[in-house]
């Protein structure tokens, strides 16, 4: 299956070519099955039609910008059609392939005046308006030819702007440059994800360029991220925006979104295969092969658990997690050994879709269930030590989430949950292995998803003490796209897709654990060094509560990212 070779992109850069190239994914995107609106170019917000420009024309570009060593670029759009108009410029370090966009936008009614009525103006007021003017945000006061001047539009009364506009010359551009947008069509946004940040030595002031993004999101929220930058000398990750905003997607039929079998060819195209470390000794399965082999579900003040019927139909549904029901492994030790291996075998892969970013992306994420979470390993310096207890639980639900666009259906990102956190990876930074299915590499034990192999450390890379995370591929593999079962996708409607009886399961899939966890770390820091000690316990301390076995992980559908947004 895997004779050919997994294609990665290099991040390796020319340094004498400081104009980043355009990076595509490794197959053709297939045509996808008919539909409504879903990877048409065009996404109808209600008054508003936006298109997604990726063609750029460089406008200003620097080496000398801290912690970029080859530096920073700045993009005007280019190609965009009549009755669009440009909302702001773009932005990206040169150190990665060009693949970024920028939204541009229509009225509605001007391009469709028979749709008039389905999305008219409550206020009477056009959609879309020039800036009145220009205000100079920052410039590079530099004596050189090659300057560069940021500009942040002055919107009419009752308009927002959706982003900056950049010139290498210091004359005020024309208000025909971008357009400002109605407020009631807006959503408030906040920085993320610093692209630059000058050094005060080179600069005159410091000044920082960050992209930005809905303040709210979620599968229910309506922002829609523009892919334009903010620039300000004073603001730092998650701030609010006064200035500029985003977009608002008032079409609630979520037109863009794709249908059920648009779904299914999604997942056959870019479903991943996970890899499972070689050494791994705790296996996934399915739920119902989970269910069959003894696992019990245990009741508040009774001694006995109740075998759980194979489709977990006398589990019960709803409510809070409790602390009144919870599963657990089988009585006989046995049964016990046989169920923590978990059935590779039997392993599939669960999946929600929902929409994202006001509906212009769709994730689809992609939940895993292993019966069982093996002890960590501990790194201290150049010292490794397993542990015995720390770590263990039962019932371990992790997830990965694609995130694809719903203008081309293009892959745009994979979120990798990593424990209590993780990281988005842009399609350009993944491994990819038969066309445009991405590699994913689940760590020994932990089961956290990461994007390539290798160890990854949870604590302190500095003073290389932590958990480690080992990541290999190895002979024991699964395939996403053919193993997989569609357990969610709200957006289609009531009976669309069925949801199995053991998701509305909302209590914990593993018992509670009380241990002294404390006295097998106490033990491990008094063979340290003494100048390591006070370190490693405060790094203890920031380890979540699954590391101790503490509590008992619960299902999808109680996870904030079940309706939030993935968290990193």
């Amino acid at each position: 299956m895997f004779g050919c070779d997994c294609f990665y992109w290099s991040q390796v850069i020319d340094f004498y070519s400081p104009e980043p190239q355009p990076f595509s994914l490794p197959a053709p995107i297939p045509q996808w099955p008919p539909g409504q609106g879903f990877a048409t170019g065009r996404i109808n917000l209600g008054e508003l039609e936006i298109i997604k420009i990726t063609q750029f024309e460089s406008v200003w570009s620097s080496n000398q910008l801290h912690g970029k060593k080859n530096g920073v670029a700045f993009y005007r759009p280019v190609g965009i059609p009549d009755g669009f108009y440009c909302l702001g410029h773009y932005c990206q370090s040169n150190d990665q392939p060009l693949r970024g966009y920028v939204v541009m936008a229509c009225d509605a009614n001007e391009q469709k005046p028979e749709v008039c009525q389905l999305c008219d103006s409550k206020s009477g007021s056009p959609a879309l308006k020039q800036p009145l003017n220009y205000s100079l945000i920052w410039s590079t006061n530099s004596h050189d030819d090659d300057c560069g001047y940021f500009w942040l539009p002055n919107p009419p009364y009752g308009y927002k702007a959706m982003g900056v506009v950049v010139t290498n010359k210091p004359e005020e551009p024309s208000i025909e440059e971008v357009r400002c947008v109605r407020v009631d069509l807006t959503e408030k946004c906040e920085t993320c994800d610093l692209i630059i940040s000058t050094d005060s030595k080179t600069f005159k002031n410091q000044f920082q360029v960050w992209n930005t993004r809905p303040c709210k999101r979620g599968m229910f929220a309506k922002g829609v991220s523009v892919g334009t930058f903010y620039c300000s000398t004073y603001l730092s990750s998650g701030d609010d925006l006064l200035d500029v905003a985003c977009l608002k997607n008032l079409d609630y039929t979520l037109h863009a979104m794709p249908n059920l079998d648009q779904i299914h060819a999604l997942i056959n195209h870019y479903g991943p295969t996970v890899f499972f470390h070689p050494d791994e000794d705790y296996m996934p399965s399915s739920v119902q092969w989970f269910f069959k082999n003894g696992a019990l579900l245990y009741q508040d003040g009774k001694d006995e658990g109740q075998p759980i019927d194979y489709r977990g139909s006398n589990l019960p549904n709803g409510g809070q997690n409790d602390g009144g029901y919870w599963i657990d492994l089988p009585n006989d030790d046995d049964a016990r050994i046989n169920i923590k291996r978990g059935d590779l075998e039997s392993a599939e892969f669960y999946i929600h879709v929902k929409p994202a970013l006001g509906g212009t992306f769709t994730d689809i994420a992609i939940w895993v269930f292993c019966p069982f979470n093996g002890p960590a390993t501990l790194k201290v310096g150049l010292m490794n030590i397993p542990m015995t207890k720390i770590g263990q639980h039962v019932g371990d639900w992790e997830h990965f989430t694609l995130r694809v666009s719903n203008f081309t259906g293009e892959l745009w990102q994979v979120f990798f949950s990593q424990h209590s956190g993780g990281q988005w990876v842009n399609a350009s930074d993944l491994e990819f292995i038969e066309g445009n299915r991405p590699i994913v590499y689940s760590s020994k034990h932990g089961h956290a998803s990461f994007p390539h192999p290798g160890t990854y450390l949870q604590g302190s890379t500095k003073l290389a003490i932590g958990v480690r995370n080992d990541t290999a591929r190895s002979k024991y593999y699964v395939d996403s796209s053919t193993k997989y079962q569609l357990i969610a996708a709200e957006y289609l409607g009531d009976g669309v897709v069925r949801e199995p009886c053991w998701l509305q399961f909302m209590r914990e899939w593993g018992p509670t654990i009380v241990y002294d966890s404390r006295s097998e770390l106490d033990k491990i820091i008094s063979l340290l060094p003494f100048f390591v000690r006070f370190s490693v316990e405060n790094i203890f301390d920031l380890f979540p509560t699954e590391l101790y076995g503490e509590e008992g992980p619960t299902g999808p559908k109680v996870k904030d990212n079940w309706l939030g947004d993935e968290i990193c």
